[in-house]
């Protein structure tokens, strides 16, 4: 059932269009969700980086290039491939709640669920992240890995589609905080395609770091400590802390000065001859994980690719581990989360015989019961009239020619939280995805984390790495994720033909995001969908809407796969958004 790793990775499948070619590369491949973040990779790499460095560089790039859709006091969740280990190692890029957080304000400005603003505040963990991947397993300065950044922040870059169109969309939500205002609606208007756009506080910010670590004595290590040190325990810190002491805010300076990232093992599972692996349960990686184990004795090439039985059977698979989501799944330093029950092959197989071919699920199924625990129930929350948007988030993936591989996907948007005056940062707003129903997995605590969409992912097969991938798109990624694999797996898709072909996405569960909306049965289709499939699924039970035919609401895919047979490494960029790949 394994295509492509036996297969002919050159070939495209017949009457699958691609709009790009797929980049074959022999070296190193990069693909971000921004061009320049990607040249800034290969500026890395092309100086004797490894992907550890490029991936860091390209990340804090896209944090400046992205800046209404990342923030690079953001999250950084990043999966982290040691060739020579021959070892996944995670990187837990999610702050979690200030120690003085109070439930009864939250509910008094919130109602139901967590408030927009300075309230929805969480450790800024990007910052922590990138410098201790560095540390650990890159070979570069901060100032090296920060000058993309740094040089896109101080001279400015065109405006281009995507940007433009989210500010222009939100600009009401912009124009609420006085600092944001400033930065993106640059005298009181909506910057035009083509006008360069700056942001000076932040490159002052990226600049005291870098002149941090030129003051600090000692080793690699200790100067890269200094720029943490200047974050998290000097002047930033303390214009952080300042402006919720005087905005009604929940951050400290202890709170900042106590923060440092975890790392620690990824979690993974095992699907005809691939391990597909994604960060514990402090964030959604679980999902793809878990719908992979159900899905794994099913022959789903036999389905048809995105035949009315095929879209049904992983939408099924799909519902089943996003309840699961809702019942069990939260920061697993507050939460008991039954993960080897959940992604065991006895409890894939209870799953899998929950699929009806002949019927849909037409609200979110209840629940599984996986072996050792109590049943729990998923909470269903409010109904919603639309899909609710995501706030959005961006990937970076880089191979280098030692076989080593970053992942990574980053978030925190500038709509929905101030900028701090003079930093130019806004700090993790991630709290959004936290809950206020005490007994929730991911309710409110004080140094709790929110359970978190981004989730990069990695593919191995036959012990090798095969697979860096990842994307944005809130509630989509991880379904995103398991079609491209699947294109790949099952359907001897070109790299960028899986990322390219029509997708779906299930909207039958609760939103990550507040107020946690929810449309009971709702799936959505991209337009180059069959119509007979759509109407079969509507036969089904299911309440179907139809997307444009290439929407970025599907989710952006970029992937790396690397033919082990061959040597070399096929990287894609889905052309829903700004995506470039390059290698050599």
């Amino acid at each position: 059932m394994s295509k492509n790793p036996t297969g002919n990775l050159w070939r495209a499948t017949p009457m699958i269009p691609s709009w790009r070619p797929t980049l074959v590369a022999r070296h190193y491949a990069a693909t971000t969700g921004h061009y320049l973040a990607t040249a800034a990779a290969v500026r890395i790499l092309e100086r004797g980086g490894n992907a550890v460095d490029a991936g860091v560089t390209a990340s804090m790039a896209l944090a400046v290039l992205q800046p209404d859709i990342v923030s690079f006091a953001g999250v950084a969740p990043t999966l982290i491939y040691l060739a020579k280990e021959r070892r996944v190692v995670s990187l837990a890029g999610l702050g979690y709640w200030p120690a003085a957080t109070d439930i009864n304000t939250l509910t008094a400005a919130g109602g139901n669920s967590v408030p927009r603003g300075v309230l929805r505040t969480v450790m800024p963990a990007a910052p922590a992240t990138h410098i201790e991947a560095l540390r650990r397993y890159g070979t570069i300065t901060f100032k090296e890995a920060a000058a993309a950044a740094f040089e896109c922040a101080q001279e400015g870059f065109g405006i281009y589609p995507a940007i433009r169109n989210n500010i222009h969309k939100h600009v009401d939500k912009y124009q609420m905080f006085p600092e944001n205002a400033k930065i993106f609606c640059p005298g009181g208007r909506v910057p035009e395609l083509g006008d360069p756009f700056r942001q000076t506080d932040l490159a002052r910010t990226i600049g005291g770091m870098i002149e941090a670590e030129e003051r600090a004595g000692g080793d690699r290590a200790s100067r890269l400590r200094a720029v943490h040190d200047h974050f998290y325990r000097g002047p930033i810190a303390g214009k952080i802390a300042a402006y919720h002491a005087a905005n009604g805010g929940f951050v400290t300076r202890e709170d900042l000065a106590g923060f440092e990232v975890p790392v620690e093992n990824s979690i993974h599972v095992g699907y005809h001859g691939y391990e597909v692996h994604a960060c514990d349960v402090w964030c959604q990686g679980i999902v793809l994980l878990q719908a992979l184990k159900i899905l794994e004795n099913i022959d789903v090439a036999a389905l048809g690719h995105n035949s009315a039985a095929y879209v049904h059977t992983l939408s099924s698979a799909l519902d089943l581990a996003f309840a699961d989501r809702e019942a069990y799944v939260g920061d697993p330093k507050f939460v008991n989360v039954p993960t080897a029950g959940l992604l065991s092959a006895e409890y894939a197989q209870q799953q899998r015989a929950r699929i009806d071919a002949r019927r849909a699920f037409r609200e979110m199924p209840e629940a599984g019961t996986p072996p050792g625990v109590a049943p729990k129930k998923a909470q269903r929350g409010p109904l919603a009239v639309a899909v609710p948007e995501s706030l959005d988030t961006i990937y970076c993936g880089v191979v280098d020619a030692e076989g080593n591989a970053y992942s990574a996907t980053l978030s925190d948007n500038s709509r929905d939280t101030p900028v701090i005056p003079g930093t130019g940062l806004t700090i993790s707003s991630r709290g959004t995805q936290s809950r206020l129903t005490k007994g929730h997995p991911s309710d409110v605590r004080p140094g709790k984390r929110p359970r978190l969409t981004p989730s990069p992912g990695m593919a191995f097969h036959e012990g090798n790495l095969y697979l860096t991938f990842g994307t944005p798109g809130g509630d989509v990624q991880c379904q995103a994720m398991l079609q491209v694999l699947m294109n790949v797996a099952h359907f001897g898709m070109t790299m960028q033909q899986a990322v390219e072909a029509p997708r779906f996405a299930s909207f039958n569960f609760p939103n990550s995001f507040a107020p946690h909306e929810y449309l009971p049965g709702r799936l959505c289709m991209e337009s180059r969908a069959p119509d007979a499939t759509a109407q079969s699924l509507r036969d089904l039970g299911r309440d179907i809407e139809m997307w444009p035919e290439m929407t970025a609401r599907a989710g952006a895919v970029c992937a790396i796969l690397n033919d082990k047979k061959t040597g070399w490494l096929h990287a894609a960029a889905d052309p829903r958004r700004e995506n470039y790949a390059a290698g050599w």
